[in-house]
């Protein structure tokens, strides 16, 4: 298992986990608030007894009286009583400042109930019946109570804590991640400058050797134009040209205004002579668009594209590179199509995640490289454009053709 695939599977496990808390603790919350709301709907009913109970026997003794009163204080659910005809006679728990009479007065006496705020009252009635059925109580005569009633405020509050905790912790998380993330990359990064200008370090001196040996055998075999050499020179050149890549990870190369068809040509013939004869390589479109470029690593994302290009192609094809601008937006764009074997559509973005690999022997680093050069460092965008498996793919690059922005490190 690549370290792409590896990575993916443990996120998608620490997502699945993080799921099954989530749902857990949302569950267990749920089940809080159903027990809180039937001891709601109980102290609701307590309540509409005990007044019950005060209205109709009036000449009840003073300690039953007292431990009505004790009982009644004791329940807090927001609640109101109405007739038949949705004519409110008792309430409580509702707020002080739109009730306009004494509460102990009204229940002392039942009068004033001309008093109270309408609008305010009949809002809070629709609001119970919209919550909670109402609480039915037979009355001597065939008349009956019916009591509304709706969630207190904790109980309120508990049914909605659970998503803001949960909401909280994500935004913690999210943080942290970015955070811990950002530290990761940046000692990534930090790892693979040093390896990177190593790398150039320690090829320095074999080329320059090579080079040397390379004049050596010019002069005493007499062979200045044999071609076998001259292509040995090509390939030398192309080692110090590798070099200078790694040598400028890290710092700011500079961006020169340069012809985007005769860099891309030159590359193609160098790399078309190194690749099987069976693959057809074409380079068309405008040849005088020009884009601000380091030619050196511009050819690393065009080597890399090509090698990915030549290797999907399992015995004969094309790679056809189509360069066009669009004057307008100020970009160009270079489409590079291959008649190999296809990416699967779910596959367009993780081609460029490192890692990222369908060979046994890949290292997953290439494409990811691109994107960087080109997306960081140029400030242009790379992505698959289209690919149908078994028939090829289609990879887009777009450059702007003017560029005033500080260049940043790759």
């Amino acid at each position: 298992m690549n370290p792409y695939q590896y990575n993916q599977r443990w996120k998608f496990l620490l997502l699945i986990f993080a799921a099954i808390i989530a749902a857990a603790s949302l569950w267990y919350t749920n089940y809080l608030v159903q027990n809180l709301s039937e001891a709601e709907r109980t102290k609701a009913s307590v309540w509409a007894v005990s007044t019950k109970n005060m209205y109709a026997m009036p000449d009840v003794n003073d300690e039953y009286i007292t431990y009505i009163y004790s009982v009644r204080d004791s329940l807090k659910v927001p609640a109101i009583i109405t007739d038949s005809k949705d004519s409110i006679i008792y309430y409580r728990g509702l707020d002080s400042t739109r009730t306009l009479y004494d509460m102990g007065e009204n229940e002392s006496q039942g009068s004033n109930l001309a008093k109270y705020d309408p609008e305010y009252f009949q809002y809070q009635l629709s609001v119970m019946k919209e919550r909670h059925p109402p609480i039915v109580i037979d009355l001597s005569g065939g008349e009956k109570w019916y009591v509304y009633y709706k969630d207190s405020l904790l109980l309120t509050q508990l049914r909605v804590f659970p998503y803001v905790q949960l909401t909280l912790i994500a935004i913690f998380l999210g943080i942290a991640y970015t955070v811990f993330n950002g530290m990761r990359k940046s000692e990534q990064n930090q790892v693979w400058v040093g390896l990177a200008k190593e790398t150039a370090h320690q090829l320095g001196t074999p080329i320059s050797s090579l080079m040397a040996w390379l004049e050596l055998i010019k002069v005493k075999f007499d062979a200045e134009e044999d071609p076998l050499l001259g292509e040995m020179e090509n390939d030398v050149k192309r080692l110090e040209i590798v070099a200078d890549r790694f040598s400028k990870i890290g710092s700011k190369p500079i961006l020169e205004k340069q012809a985007v068809y005769p860099v891309i040509n030159n590359f193609v013939r160098y790399f078309k002579v190194r690749t099987s004869d069976k693959i057809k390589f074409t380079v068309s479109g405008d040849k005088t668009v020009e884009a601000q470029l380091s030619v050196p690593l511009f050819d690393w994302v065009i080597e890399n594209i090509l090698k990915n290009a030549a290797n999907a192609i399992e015995s004969a094809g094309e790679i056809n590179i189509i360069i066009s601008e669009n004057i307008a937006k100020e970009q160009i764009f270079i489409d590079i199509s291959d008649t190999g074997k296809g990416i699967p559509r779910n596959k367009f973005d993780a081609v460029f995640q490192p890692g990222y690999t369908t060979r046994k022997r890949g290292w997953g680093l290439g494409l990811s490289l691109t994107k960087r050069i080109i997306e960081n460092y140029h400030k242009g965008q790379i992505f698959v454009k289209d690919s149908e498996l078994g028939k090829g793919t289609t990879f887009r690059i777009i450059l702007k053709s003017s560029l005033t922005y500080e260049p940043a490190k790759i």
